[in-house]
């Protein structure tokens, strides 16, 4: 047995020996790796060579003298195993076929894929709890590396939403409901779907992928019609509305009849679906006395009520898709009208109206001046009568009512306050009320001069009353004539002004302190100058205070006397000492032009201030009859005696350019 078994270890070698042979057959190598080694030896006998055959995987391998070698890096997704085929040849003849295996080995080198970046699935609002909304088929995704397990997240982005929905399991991304939906709560809910093909989350290497997932809520039909208005108690019930009305015995209204809390209407409780609504009485007790409409729920009545009753009405309100209805009651009374009475909204109602105003003017409404003054009554048992109230004014014939508003029935000529009574009939029922309107006229414009002012405030074109122009339709408001009045008031100070610095630059130097002769010797001219600028137009809207009678001028006998400086204390009409302002019979006649005390004596212009500030004329300047500045030489105390006679004449007894006072 030793030599037989020999014998066939040599045979053996002798047969290995002339074919060809390598070192290894199978070979694992992972994806991505860059073989740059040879992956086997061959031994190759002698006279033979060795070739890659066709079946070999194209272009993957290479040989080198007797080593094979990989050509390419290998990725596992392109190819999961690579081949070659080896032929050792003698000539043409294969003398031996060898085959090498390279198992490509897989790694995470991918991330995984949605097959959607954002995805929209409806769900019914009447879905049940624990349903799969949306299957792992629409949500998993994808990832090259098969060997790779992915682990899903999802993540709420509509706040509560994860409430409503989570996923069936971390490896099964199945959408699940949890708890019951509602449309008017939450109409729509967006997640956001992250998967990972490692379960840790910092393991390395580690893809991720995310996606959008949008659910909206279809609404269903859960909800019966509601009558409005009612109280929800929740989001599917809702406490609906009762109506009560009232009709009078006796009458047939012809249009709706008017319902309290408001008229019968009704809405879909699914607002979502939003049918509309039919109407009909299903039980009455009325004998066909009402009728409604089936589109709109107008209530009417079909005939008159003879005797006081009530009514119960059913009425139904129900889909158009006669898939849901409700029922509500309505009540309606039928009253004697006879007792019934009006109501106005105000206890008092206020207007005003201009001054001077005709007929047909609308009272504007004191509170809203803008708007007209509106009256209206209206019947709390009945007020499908309203539209057949009327209103008239009892009581003063310069008002009367168009409607519900107050106007002007006569020229309004004075001012005042007046009050009218306004009486409010139901021409269906024969009830009545009153109430009282406070109406004020005003004046609201003051009259537009249209000729030449006179004293007192007049004018020369007509005798108008104060405050009403010529026309009814120009007026000047009070706040206008004090503004008038006040301008008045500032050109009469400017007159005093210049009136005092006229006075001062035309006569100044006839105060200095000499005698009446050698004035005249100085200045002869100026001894009959009368200023005709001080004369008061007989134009003045101001009428002038009476002067007085000035009492007889004593006889000044003038004595030359050297000039003496005046005192500038002179100037001053509070400051009269006796070294400036000397008596007139004293031998220097030196006098202040300005005084409280009115002096008719002659010789000098002097400016008297009235003691009465309300005067009308506050300002006098006494000038020196030019008869007096004449003759004081030569006739002395006679001609004193002409100037007095000349001065109590007045304004009333001669001309004005001959009075020896000017008035301001």
């Amino acid at each position: 047995m030793g030599a037989w078994a020999l014998l066939l270890l040599l045979l053996v070698a002798t047969a290995q020996a002339q074919v060809c042979s390598v070192s290894n057959t199978y070979f694992e190598v992972p994806e991505n790796t860059n073989q740059s080694e040879p992956l086997a030896d061959i031994y190759v006998p002698e006279g033979q060579q060795v070739t890659l055959g066709p079946s070999s995987t194209p272009l993957a391998f290479r040989i080198q003298g007797t080593q094979l070698f990989l050509n390419v890096t290998p990725d596992y997704e392109e190819h999961t195993m690579l081949q070659a085929q080896l032929e050792c040849r003698r000539g043409d003849t294969v003398v031996t076929l060898l085959r090498v295996f390279v198992f490509v080995l897989d790694i995470n080198d991918n991330a995984p894929v949605f097959p959607f970046v954002t995805k929209v699935e409806n769900v019914s609002e009447d879905t049940k709890v624990n349903t799969i909304v949306v299957p792992e088929t629409k949500l998993e995704a994808h990832d090259p590396d098969k060997s790779d397990i992915l682990f899903y997240t999802l993540q709420e982005v509509t706040p509560g939403a994860s409430n409503f929905f989570s996923l069936v399991g971390t490896n099964l991304p199945a959408l699940r409901l949890d708890r019951s939906l509602d449309f008017y709560q939450c109409q729509n809910m967006t997640f956001q779907l992250l998967v990972r093909d490692t379960q840790e989350q910092n393991a390395a290497p580690s893809h991720t992928a995310t996606a959008t997932v949008i659910l909206e809520v279809q609404p269903a039909d859960l909800r019966p019609p509601w009558f409005l208005p009612c109280a929800y108690s929740d989001s599917h019930v809702c406490i609906q509305a009762e109506y009560h009305g009232a009709v009078p015995t006796g009458h047939t209204l012809q249009g709706p009849l008017t319902l309290r809390p408001g008229p019968i209407y009704a809405v879909d409780g699914d607002r979502g679906i939003n049918q509309s609504i039919l109407y009909s009485i299903v039980s009455e007790r009325d004998d066909g006395t009402f009728a409604i409409d089936a589109d709109s729920g107008n209530l009417t009545m079909t005939g008159a009520v003879r005797s006081p009753k009530t009514f119960t009405l059913l009425v139904k309100g129900e889909q158009a898709d006669h898939a849901r209805y409700s029922v509500t009651r309505v009540t309606i009374e039928a009253r004697n009208a006879n007792g019934s009475l009006l109501q106005f909204p105000e206890s008092r109602y206020r207007g005003t109206v201009a001054l001077g105003s005709g007929a047909g003017v609308p009272v504007r409404d004191a509170a809203s001046p803008s708007q007209p003054l509106r009256i209206w009554a209206w019947d709390p048992e009945f007020p499908d009568f309203d539209s057949a109230i009327t209103y008239r004014i009892t009581n003063n014939t310069n008002f009367r009512m168009d409607g519900e508003t107050v106007v002007t029935a006569a020229l309004l000529a004075d001012e005042g306050v007046f009050y009218a009574e306004v009486e409010a009939t139901n021409t269906v029922t024969a009830s009545g009320a009153s109430t009282v309107v406070e109406i004020q006229v005003l004046q609201e414009e003051a009259p537009t001069p249209t000729g030449t002012p006179e004293p007192g405030g007049g004018s020369t074109a007509g005798d108008s009353k104060p405050g009403v122009s010529h026309t009814e339709d120009q007026r000047f408001s009070t706040v206008e004539m004090a503004a008038l009045g006040g301008v008045l008031g500032a050109l009469l100070v400017l007159t005093l002004i210049a009136l005092l610095i006229l006075v001062h630059k035309h006569y100044g130097h006839r105060f200095k302190c000499c005698s009446g002769k050698a004035q005249e010797h100085q200045h002869p001219q100026l001894s009959g100058f009368d200023n005709q600028a001080f004369h008061a137009p007989q134009e003045s809207n101001w009428a002038p205070a009476p002067s007085p009678s000035p009492a007889p001028t004593p006889a000044v006998a003038p004595e030359p006397a050297p000039p003496e400086p005046p005192s500038l204390q002179s100037l001053d009409p509070a400051s009269e000492s006796p070294e400036v302002a000397r008596d007139g019979g004293g031998p220097a006649a030196v006098r202040s032009i300005l005084t409280k005390e009115r002096r008719p004596e002659g010789g000098y212009k002097a400016v008297w201030f009235g003691e009465d500030i309300g005067a009308e004329a506050d300002v006098v300047v006494l000038n020196t009859p030019a008869s007096d500045a004449a003759g004081a030489a030569d006739s002395g105390s006679e001609d004193s005696s002409d100037e007095a006679d000349a001065e109590a004449e007045g304004p009333g007894g001669g001309s004005r350019d001959d009075a020896s006072s000017t008035y301001v």
